[in-house]
């Protein structure tokens, strides 16, 4: 071989994309365009896909900000959360600072020794009394100063020897000031938490109540050897700076800050004190506070809303807050959690072991994330319109749909589809319903054939133009001609065709019985000359079976045969065919199936065409079929694996070899091994005794004693075997694809 020309086809080979991408890419492009006539046709999709798009992209957007709100509020609670632990620790450290002061005065340190000294002394002595005037006049300055409400010195027994009250004076061993006077007697300066107080003391509005809110600070009183000698404690009003402290730090309207002991106790007063009386946190009366009144317990459900626990408070558990701060933990929360109302809150909280108390600060959620809540609102706006708008477009599409059948409807009862003229219905088929009319201005006698109004769809519609445009390419006399395609302005798919009057073969074997040798030569022999031309252009029918021949009178010639029904047809280039069945379906008739067509219908070439034409001669010849089964399956399975008992055995009389040997070749399994082209098939039957031994005389003669008074069926599926057959391949096409005889 020349080796420029052995280049030059290499280097084109080269060029030449593998054949699996290029059916991929054909599949592909043709989804995107069965996709894109789809979408342009269903308008009430659009608002779907919109909903769709807006979905993920809503909630894209609701993480992205409810993430970065999370990190902010976040951040917000815990800076917050320490600038108030920051600014208790001062106070805290002022107060200790101050009565750590005092008691190193080396004033005041004299008057608490003469104090002691004098503790075995008559109270009421004169001597005692001048010792206390003395101690409160030296703590005046101080605890005017500072705004401290009383003072009490204790020795190291815990006796109280001096007090501002003179009701504890010469008590010892008091249960509320236990605590913070063990610490102080170890040379530790405290503050104590609030706590109720032990005597009758006045409230910040100068009304005299018992177990009134107090704390102290405490500091230990040294003697020379700086031994603890004593105790000094002055009195504070924890409504004042404490509680003042912890309310500054707050966020929004629902937001606050207020701390707790290690019973759940609340021990500073809340900004929300008039609400929490109307949810019976703490009492309905005057000047009801709830600083230690109310127990930071999670009551398990919403009480503003109504929800009231069914345990007694001090059984309810603390919230997840307290709980998780008297464990020691310094902690933020922005996920959400039930506060001491059942509230869903967040917060951050810290515990402060040296005073013995917790400090939270708390926002409702509703408020926290409300810009969320916002946006939410309006993407479920959103949704609902859209969806309200699909809704319409729907129904309006029905309603549509509904008038533009009804339309079609009336067209088809007017009898008129474009210039052609409906005369009567001959049958209806699978898809399409037949009419026999004629041309308005020709008068010719024509065929009609149309989609069904109930059945029009993309799929009916594609399959219905493919048939007309196919069918149109071929020109043999024995296959049928096509007149005129179109549409009507009501939507009426229609394509016009030569009216045969006649009979299928199915008709004309079931009427009338198996046919003559020579008769059935000259029908096959017709319908190879059809489709060696649609071969010879590429196209495989793919559904050759009896109801789809057609037996009729053509002018003076009798016994013309004319090939139907080419919506099967399947291109053998895969590069221009439609693919539009899918590669595992079953297309065909399963009693003229080829073996091929059963196992891989997407392999199928002009051998299969042939293997049918071999199954009708087989048909004509001994008025059965070449294989009967009691089921689909098994059916298919004797295509595959049964060899089929020859005519002269099914008949029972004598057959000629060669027309024998012709149909017996054609019905090979193997591909390879029957009739290669349709042209062969022709060729062996024309070496038949009897081939060209059915003469005109001999056609016009059994039409003359045969032809029925009205004109026969026209071109189309509906004898009743045709459409049986057709009902069986549609409603058995899933089982086939599960049961398919293995090869």
């Amino acid at each position: 071989m020349d080796p420029l020309r052995l280049f030059r086809s290499s280097r084109n080979s080269a060029r030449q994309p593998p054949a699996h991408m290029t059916w991929a890419s054909t599949s592909l492009s043709q989804t995107v365009t069965r996709t894109g006539v789809f979408l342009r046709r269903q308008l009430w999709i659009w608002p779907i896909i919109a909903v769709v798009v807006l979905s993920i992209v809503g909630f894209m957007v609701r993480a992205a900000i409810e993430s970065t709100m999370k990190q902010n509020l976040a951040s917000e609670l815990q800076t917050l959360r320490n600038v108030e632990t920051a600014m208790l620790q001062t106070w805290f450290k002022t107060q200790a600072s101050n009565v750590e002061t005092l008691a190193n005065n080396s004033q005041l340190r004299e008057s608490v020794y003469n104090i002691i000294e004098s503790a075995d002394a008559v109270p009421q002595s004169s001597q005692h009394a001048n010792l206390h005037e003395l101690l409160q006049r030296d703590l005046a300055p101080a605890m005017s100063s500072h705004d401290y409400i009383g003072y009490f010195v204790t020795d190291k027994k815990k006796r109280i020897l001096s007090s501002s009250s003179a009701a504890l004076i010469g008590q010892d061993e008091v249960p509320e000031y236990d605590d913070f006077l063990t610490q102080t007697l170890d040379g530790e300066t405290v503050v104590s938490p609030p706590f109720p107080s032990v005597i009758i003391m006045k409230d910040e509005f100068g009304k005299a109540r018992m177990g009134e809110p107090t704390m102290f600070a405490c500091a230990p009183v040294l003697d020379a050897n700086l031994q603890v000698i004593a105790a000094l404690a002055l009195q504070i009003r924890p409504e004042q700076e404490f509680t003042r402290i912890l309310q500054i730090g707050r966020i929004g309207d629902s937001g606050e800050t207020y701390a707790f002991d290690s019973e759940g106790v609340m021990v500073s007063n809340s900004r929300f004190d008039a609400d929490l009386i109307l949810l019976g946190l703490i009492p309905d009366q005057e000047r009801a506070r709830s600083i230690l009144s109310v127990l930071v317990r999670d009551p398990q459900g919403d009480m503003t809303k109504g929800f009231r626990p069914q345990l007694r408070r001090a059984q309810l558990p603390l919230t997840r807050m307290a709980a998780d701060a008297t464990a020691g933990n310094t902690t933020v929360d922005v996920e959400g959690y039930r506060d001491y109302r059942g509230v869903p809150v967040v917060g951050a909280w810290t515990w402060l072991p040296k005073q013995g108390i917790g400090v939270a600060t708390e926002v409702d959620v509703a408020e926290a994330f409300l810009p969320l809540t916002i946006l939410q609102r309006t993407f479920w706006s959103l949704y609902t319109l859209l969806i309200l708008s699909s809704v319409a477009i729907f129904v309006f599409t029905v309603v549509v749909a509904r008038l533009r059948r009804e339309a079609q409807k009336a067209a088809i009862e007017a009898q008129q589809l474009g210039q052609y003229t409906l005369d009567e219905k001959l049958g209806a088929g699978a898809m399409g319903v037949v009419y026999k009319g004629h041309h308005a201005m020709l008068r010719r006698p024509t065929a009609i054939k149309m989609l069904d109004i109930e059945k029009v769809n993309d799929a009916s519609t594609q399959r219905f133009e493919r048939e007309v445009q196919i069918t149109c390419q071929l020109n043999h006399p024995n296959t049928i001609a096509i007149y005129d395609y179109g549409r009507t302005p009501e939507g009426v798919f229609y394509y016009a065709m030569e009216f045969l009057d006649g009979i299928d073969l199915q008709a004309l074997v079931d009427d009338y019985g198996p046919q003559p040798e020579q008769r059935v030569i000259h029908i096959l022999h017709q319908i190879c000359g059809s489709l060696y031309e649609a071969h010879s252009l590429g196209l495989v029918h793919r559904d050759i079976k009896p109801a789809n021949v057609m037996f009729n009178r053509r002018g003076c010639e009798p016994d013309v045969v004319k090939v139907l029904d080419f919506g099967l047809v399947k291109a053998l280039d895969e590069e221009k065919q439609s693919n539009r069945s899918s590669d595992n379906s079953l297309l065909g008739t399963p009693l003229y199936m080829s073996p091929e067509a059963i196992q891989s219908p997407m392999s199928v070439d002009a051998r299969s065409d042939i293997y049918a034409v071999g199954a009708v001669g087989y048909f004509l010849l001994t008025g059965e079929p070449v294989f009967q089964a009691g089921s689909i399956v098994e059916l298919c399975q004797r295509h595959v694996d049964e060899l089929p008992i020859a005519p002269s055995e099914r008949l029972g009389k004598e057959v000629s070899p060669e027309l024998e040997y012709a149909l017996l070749a054609a019905l090979e399994k193997s591909r390879a091994k029957r009739p290669q082209t349709a042209r062969d098939l022709a060729q062996l039957l024309e070496k038949c005794p009897a081939a060209n031994a059915w003469s005109i005389e001999a056609g016009d003669a059994w039409w003359g004693r045969h032809e029925r008074g009205q004109h026969g069926l026209a071109p189309t599926e509906t004898s009743q075997t045709a459409a049986l057959e057709q009902t069986m391949v549609s409603n058995t096409t899933n089982i086939l694809r599960s049961s398919t005889p293995p090869r």
